[in-house]
């Protein structure tokens, strides 16, 4: 159930990060209430994850899969698209994190 908790806390927080790119430093109302909210709910439901998820590894997820899919949402709704060595760089994370998950005695399987 940890791993359930810990994605519903990436999406809230991913939700979260780009509303706030939306809120323009806080002078737009609706998305800096979803900016507010989201966190909350991101951090709420972190706290649920780490029952039973190690919480270095848990880290690992959220900011390896965080950075990834803001990224993405970046791309599509800000049309701000990453260049190579950022690609790279992502890649190199998600495989750090894939790496933790698969090897490691501290990822709880």
């Amino acid at each position: 159930m940890g791993y359930w908790y810990l994605a519903i806390a990436i999406i809230a927080e991913v939700i979260a990060t780009s509303a706030l790119k939306a809120s323009n430093e806080f002078t737009r109302f609706v998305p800096s209430v979803i900016v507010v909210a989201g966190y909350g709910v991101a951090f709420y439901f972190l706290a649920f994850a780490l029952r039973t998820i190690s919480i270095g590894v848990a880290y690992a997820i959220w900011a390896g899969m965080g950075i990834v899919l803001i990224a993405l949402v970046s791309a599509i709704v800000f049309e701000q698209m990453p260049d190579a060595p950022a690609i790279i760089g992502m890649v190199l994370i998600v495989s750090g994190v894939v790496v933790i998950n698969v090897f490691s005695k501290t990822a709880g399987h």
